[in-house]
C-alpha cells in the first residue's frame, strides 16, 4: 500500500494532476426531467474549489434527466435515432453547468462536443482539450462519443485516455462498488478495492462493459466515489481513500506505487 497519495509526473502537489470527471444526468435533474439548478451549482463549486488547487479537470455528463435511447427504443423508437437525441441532452448539461462555473464560480470553461454545433461548443479535437487543460480552463465533454450505441460512460473512458487523464472519477448516488445494490439488498458490502477485471467477472452494475474493458486494457484506474456526498471532488482529487478504487494490477507502475493512501 502507498503511505502518500499518488501525484502527477509533474503536479504541484498530492493527488491527481489531470482528472476526467463522469457525471451521470440522472443527478442533474435531481430525480426530476430537466435541471436541478441547486444540484448544478453544488457540482460546479466543488469543480471551482478543485481547478482553484492547480489541478486539471475535464468532464463528462450524461443526459438521463433529460432522455434515455435505451429506454425509448424498447417503446419501438429506432435505437440509432434515440442515441441521437440522448446526446443533444448531454449538451444541454453541459452548457447547464459551464453557465454556474463561469457565472457564479469565475472559471474559464470550454465546451467540446462530439456532434458539431458551432453555435454553442467547439468541436472536439483532443489537443485543443488539452491545450485548455493546461490554461487551467475546465474542459467540458458533450454528445458522448457522437455516435449512437456507445454510452456516456464508454465516452468517458475514451476521452480520459485521449486527454491523457491519470484516472476517471465516476460520479454516483451510492458510496461505491457494492456486491450488489445496496438499494435492494441491506445485507450488500462495499468495496475498498476491486480489479477491473472481476467487476466484469461479477456482473456488477457499475459503469457498461465496454467503458471497464477500455479502461482494463488501458489501466485506466476508476474511482467510483457518491457525489451527494459534499467535498468528495475535492477528497478524490488529493488522493484520499473514499468510495471504491477499480484498476487493474501494475496501474500505478510509472511512480513505482499501487494501492491507495492509508486512511
Amino acid at each position: 500500500m502507498m503511505t502518500t497519495p499518488r501525484i502527477g509526473s509533474d503536479g504541484p502537489g498530492p493527488g491527481f494532476r489531470r482528472v476526467l470527471l463522469k457525471l451521470g444526468g440522472e443527478m442533474f435533474g435531481g430525480g426530476a426531467v430537466g435541471v436541478d439548478p441547486g444540484v448544478v451549482e453544488t457540482v460546479a463549486r466543488q469543480i471551482a474549489e478543485v481547478v482553484a488547487t492547480g489541478a486539471q479537470v475535464a468532464v463528462v455528463i450524461g443526459g438521463g434527466n433529460f432522455f434515455r435511447g435505451s429506454e425509448l427504443q424498447q417503446r419501438g423508437m429506432d435505437r440509432a435515432r434515440a442515441d441521437y437525441i440522448g446526446m443533444l441532452g448531454t449538451v444541454m448539461n453541459c452548457l447547464a453547468l459551464q453557465d454556474f462555473l463561469e457565472r457564479e464560480h469565475h472559471v474559464d470553461t470550454r465546451v467540446q462536443t462530439a456532434i458539431t454545433m458551432g453555435q454553442v461548443a467547439e468541436a472536439y479535437i483532443p489537443r485543443r482539450a488539452i491545450r485548455h487543460l493546461e490554461k487551467g480552463r475546465v474542459v467540458i465533454f458533450g454528445a458522448g462519443v457522437g455516435m449512437p450505441y456507445f454510452s456516456t460512460d464508454t465516452a468517458s473512458a475514451q476521452r480520459a485516455l485521449e486527454i491523457g487523464a491519470e484516472v476517471v472519477l465516476m460520479a454516483k448516488g451510492v458510496d461505491g462498488v457494492y456486491t450488489a445494490d445496496p438499494k435492494i439488498d441491506l445485507d450488500a458490502k462495499l468495496y475498498d478495492e476491486i480489479t477491473h477485471r472481476e467487476v466484469l467477472e461479477q456482473g456488477l452494475k457499475v459503469a457498461d462493459a465496454t467503458a471497464f474493458s477500455l479502461c482494463m486494457d488501458n489501466k485506466m484506474p476508476i474511482i467510483v466515489f457518491n457525489l451527494l456526498v459534499e467535498g468528495n471532488i475535492a477528497r478524490a482529487v488529493r488522493g484520499e481513500r473514499i468510495g471504491t478504487l477499480v484498476s487493474t494490477p501494475g496501474w500505478n507502475d510509472g511512480s513505482g506505487q499501487e494501492g491507495r493512501d492509508a486512511p
